[in-house]
Formats: structure tokens, sequence, C-alpha cells
């Protein structure tokens, strides 16, 4: 038996049916992953096309494997304004930006903020590592920076015995305001210019006053060797005070941030150091202009003043008022005089009580009348039972002394009545 077939109803097997708004929201959301945000990117320019907005779109493209890899791009017409160099099809760069999602267009692309050639760019990336990690050491510290003398007698360069720079600086310190200066010969570009700059800085240091870090402009491979963290740390190090003056006004480098002042270019950096000794001239004579001026006005208010103390002041009231003042002092004199007086008479009177009853209890005053005063092994005698025949005594009057021996020894009845 067989049965007719009916119509089949097919239906998708999934869970869930997306919109295109909820796949772009999804996209959007997977491409704000922090390793697509600020990031550099490197590869060959390729399909640049600048629209008249000023607004250019373009890819970045890499060989590898035999395989071409390609990134849409875009560059706003803000950014590309900052750009020293033309972009042009071929070129190898690096740009910095962030990937994204653009729903309208359903496009995944690079929005890029800058972009530099590729070898530029590399120096690029190397300097600002460099400044975040001398940074980091605290060698840009402004706490660290050390004022300029105001008057140097001692003027250190550090640049090329040969150019522009140190005749540049000597013409415009020698018109200023004479002074030594010390060259620390160095090359200032090549491979190996860095060891040889730090190396000039350290030699001279501690024997000026000031020292000037100094070349003509260049471009950034050119001034690279003052980007080195061996020149900065170098610069950092010194504890005499530091003037860089690396370039032109326009160009910077690790070496001016480290340094004590920064100068455009080298002649700048010679009227920094020293002063100006016409202007110097202009300010001693306006100096003393005030100060004669100044002394007139004053010594003027001073004559007022003795003058119209002058008028106020009575010859004759003045005689009187010192004969009073006289009279009480010689008041005064007496007063003291009576009661100093009087409290040396209790004094006295006192002290010779004092002596009296001294006397009476001093041991060799009977000496005086006429007494004699007997020892006996240094003890005085004081009763005649303390003595036995054969005893050496010794006998003291007022004017000396002499010795005895005891031959006889006898005591009156009383006495020996007292001691029983």
């Amino acid at each position: 038996m067989t049965f007719p077939l009916a119509p089949a109803t097919i239906e998708p097997a999934v869970k869930e049916i997306y919109s295109v708004f909820e796949i772009s929201s999804i996209l959007r959301e997977v491409l704000e992953d922090p390793r697509l945000q600020d990031i550099w990117i490197r590869g060959e320019l390729t399909n640049f096309k600048c629209h008249h907005s000023g607004h250019c779109w373009f890819s970045l493209t890499e060989q590898r494997e035999g395989k071409t890899y390609c990134i849409d791009c875009v560059m706003w017409k803000t950014d590309l304004a900052s750009l020293t160099f033309l972009p042009e099809n071929g070129l190898d760069v690096l740009v910095f930006g962030y990937v994204d999602y653009y729903p309208p267009q359903g496009k995944t692309q690079v929005y890029v903020r800058d972009m530099r050639q590729a070898g530029e760019g590399e120096r690029n990336l190397l300097v600002q590592k460099w400044k975040q990690e001398l940074a980091a050491e605290g060698l840009f510290s402004l706490e660290r920076k050390k004022p300029l003398p105001l008057f140097p007698s001692r003027i250190g360069v550090v640049t090329s015995p040969t150019g522009a720079v140190i005749e540049d600086i000597k013409n415009v310190i020698s018109r200023r305001f004479p002074v030594e200066i010390i060259l620390s010969p160095t090359p200032v570009q090549g491979n190996l210019a860095h060891m040889s700059i730090a190396e000039a800085i350290r030699r001279i240091d501690g024997r000026v006053d000031v020292i000037i870090v100094a070349r003509g402009g260049g471009s950034l491979e050119d001034l690279f060797p003052f980007n080195h963290p061996d020149v900065v740390r170098a610069v950092s190090a010194c504890t005499t005070p530091v003037v860089s003056a690396i370039g032109h006004e326009i160009d910077e480098t690790l070496c001016d941030y480290a340094a004590d002042k920064r100068a455009p270019t080298p002649s700048a950096a010679a009227e920094l150091v020293v002063p100006d000794r016409f202007s110097l001239r202009i300010d001693l004579q306006g100096f003393h202009n005030d100060l004669t001026e100044g002394l007139g006005k004053k010594l003027d208010q001073m004559k007022g003043v003795i003058e119209e103390l002058g008028l106020h002041l009575n010859p004759r009231r003045l005689q009187r008022r010192i004969g009073d003042r006289r009279q009480e002092l010689e008041d005064f004199t007496e007063r003291l005089i009576q009661t100093m007086r009087g409290r040396y008479e209790r004094e006295r009177l006192i002290l010779d009580q004092f002596t009296v009853q001294m006397e009476a209890q001093n041991p060799h005053a009977p000496l005086r009348r006429g007494y004699c005063l007997i020892l006996k092994e240094g003890q005085v005698v004081r009763s005649a039972r303390s003595l036995t025949k054969g005893d050496l005594l010794t006998l003291k009057i007022k004017d000396g002394e002499g010795e005895a021996r005891v031959e006889k020894v006898s005591y009156e009845k009383d006495v020996r009545a007292n001691d029983r």
C-alpha cells in the first residue's frame, strides 16, 4: 500500500536569529579588545586616496608565505596636518591608532591618528621608550634643576671643535661679557657619538661654572645621539649647571629635558649663561641715580627735623630741666650714702661681737697673756693624772715652743679628792 507524500515544511535548525544591527554591535564590542586599541602597525602603503574633504583612505599590506594580507585604514584631515612627509603608495610606514567597525558600510578598519616612515618611526618609538624609562628614574624632575650663576668666570662648551657652533658661542660671549671659555671637544653625530658626548660632559664637569652642550641643526638621525640614555644620564649627574642647545628651536631631544635650562640655539645659550655688560652699565647707572636721589631726599628730611627741633627747644627751659635732674641725682646719692652707712655700722657691730666670741674660744688666746699650752703626744694635757715621770712634753708659748721631760708628778689634795 502506498500513501501520497504531504508537502514538506522546512524550518532552520537554529536557536536564535540575529539582526544586522545586533551583529554590528557585537562586532564593535569585540573590537574594543585592548589589543586593538592605541597600537602601532607596520605595513606597505597602498590604495592611498584623499577625498576633497581632506580625509584620506588607504590600505596597509604585507606579503607573507606567498599571500597578501590587507587592512583598510582611514586618517582624518586634522591628523594628516601633523605629518612631516607626503604619504604615497609603496612607502614602508608605521601607523598609530585603533581598530573599529563602521556599521553603515560594514567595514572593519584602522582609524589612524599618526603615521611615520618606518625607519624614522622606529627611532621615534625608541626615543619614546627611553623617555618613559628616564622619566621614571626622575631625571627630568623639576626639583633637580639648578639655577645658572649670575656672573660666571668660566664657561664650558661640549661640542665639535670645528664648525660654526663654537665660533658663534665665542662671538656672543666675547661681545656680551668676556670670560674664559673651555672647550670639551667631541663628535656630535655618528653611531658612537653618544659615548664621546657623555665622556666630554663628565670630563668638564666641576671645572667650570656652567656647561653648554650644543650642536647645530640637523635631521632626526643627526640629533639622535643627544637622545641616548648615556648622554641624558651624564647631563643629569652633573654638579655644574647645564644648558642644552641642540639643533634649532623646533628640534627637541631628551638632553633638553635633563638639562637645567634649554636654549633654542647655541647662540641663545651663550646669551643665557652670561649677562650683557652694556645692560649692566645702564642698570648700575640707574642704581647710582636712585641712591643719590634717595640720599638727597633723606638729608633734606633730616635737615627739616633738626630745624623743627631747634625751634621747639628753649635754652632756659632746657637748663632748668638739667638743674632739676642734677638736684634729684644729688638727693638720691645722699640717701643712698646714708642707707649704706647705716647698714655698714650694723654689720660692723655684728662682726665685732662675732670676733669677741671667736677670740674667747681660741685656745691660743691665753698664750698671748703669758700662759703655756702643754701637749703630750700631740694631745692637750688637761689633768696632772695624765702625767707620769719621764713623759716628754711639748710646751707651746705665744712666740714658739719647747720640750720638757717630767721629773716628778704631784697632785693637789682637793683635786684628788674630787677625782675620787
